[in-house]
């Protein structure tokens, strides 16, 4: 309801029922819809229709909560429903025929860019911390002008507490703040009420992610993270522990925060080339856009990026010992100063070429 109001494509239908979601199963079922079972304890299925997913959500009401997590149970009353939510413009509803209700009045807050929590602040923090970050994530993406007051000083007042939420909740939360179309004055109000110290204490300043901004062909979260981090000295292994990411985000993040190799914009396609052969056309890419500061023609390094397709080195330790060569050391050796020699003519020797370059080393004193 809120994205369509907001005029976005929502990826998600989400519907709500008054009936448990035992009984909405046993209609659909008997309908010949296919329904999984994705959350019952909190009241929620999965109907797919022509392959299609539509989540569907009992009413429900607050029995505990802890900061972290809620017991809910079922309930038949709709402004119980609405009232546990967290932001005005989360609590909009329509009936099939389209008629809209907003109880608390987020759709005037949806179109005046403003994201006000229902009720007290507090109260609403108090019940899931996560609400915090979620003020700022939806702040990025349908906030305008400076943060709702009320909101932003009850986030700063439970800033200390976020350490007790789970990696996985914050990650996520994060990357989706980042993937707005500008989240820089959401992440500027963030650091400023203090909400990633603990999670996040190597935040640097913004105009590197401002300038990537400018620069991407793509939305990429993680890279907009080591955007902010890019110029801390991250130990990045230890970040990625922190935050509990994959092997694979672990590993990117690394590459993109490192300071070396330095990004050669200024030595034209013969540099670039060899930069994508040595990092692989997706994280040099991702390095490019990230290198600001470098000068140098950036959009043509980008299109060669993504266009050229690095050659095979045609030489392997093996050629060595069939040149007669005794294994040890001394093979790795030499075949690595032949890779060099090659990448330094710019890729264009043969394997015949670079086997009379190894068997030239090998007999040199």
């Amino acid at each position: 309801m809120r994205d369509a109001l907001a005029g976005r494509d929502g990826a998600d239908i989400d519907l709500a029922i008054d009936r448990p979601p035992e009984d909405a199963m046993a209609v659909l079922k008997k309908a010949g819809i296919k329904v999984v079972p994705t959350g019952l304890r909190h009241g929620t299925i999965m109907a797919v229709i022509d392959r299609i997913p539509f989540e569907i959500t009992t009413l429900r009401r607050d029995v505990e909560t802890d900061g972290r997590h809620a017991t809910v149970a079922f309930t038949d009353d709709w402004l119980a429903d609405a009232g546990r939510r967290d932001f005005t413009f989360n609590a909009l509803y329509a009936d099939p025929d389209g008629a809209i209700y907003d109880p608390f009045g987020g759709r005037a807050d949806l179109a005046a860019g403003r994201v006000r929590f229902i009720g007290e602040a507090d109260r609403r923090i108090e019940e899931d911390r996560l609400r915090v970050l979620r003020f700022f994530r939806f702040h990025a993406w349908f906030g305008r002008g400076a943060p709702d007051v009320e909101g932003l000083s009850a986030c700063r007042r439970h800033a200390a507490t976020l350490g007790a939420l789970s990696a996985e909740r914050v990650v996520k939360e994060l990357l989706r703040l980042l993937a707005a179309a500008d989240p820089v004055p959401a992440v500027e109000a963030m650091r400023d009420a203090g909400v990633l110290v603990h999670w996040l204490p190597e935040l640097g300043a913004t105009n590197r992610l401002a300038a990537l901004l400018s620069r991407e062909d793509a939305v990429d979260g993680l890279r907009r993270l080591a955007a902010l981090l890019r110029d801390r000295g991250v130990d990045a292994p230890t970040l990625g522990k922190r935050l509990k990411l994959s092997t694979q985000e672990a590993l990117r993040l690394e590459i993109l925060v490192a300071a070396e190799p330095a990004t050669d914009l200024a030595g034209g396609p013969r540099a670039w080339r060899e930069g994508i052969y040595r990092l692989g056309a997706g994280f040099y890419a991702d390095r490019l856009l990230l290198a600001v500061e470098a000068p140098g023609d950036w959009r043509a390094a980008l299109t060669l990026a993504r266009s050229w397709t690095p050659p095979e080195f045609p030489v392997r330790g093996a050629d060595a010992l069939k040149l007669g060569l005794k294994p040890g050391p001394r093979v790795g050796e030499l075949v690595d100063a032949v890779e060099r020699w090659w990448i330094a003519g710019d890729f264009t020797a043969d394997r015949a070429a670079c086997l009379a370059d190894l068997e030239r080393r090998m007999r040199a004193p």
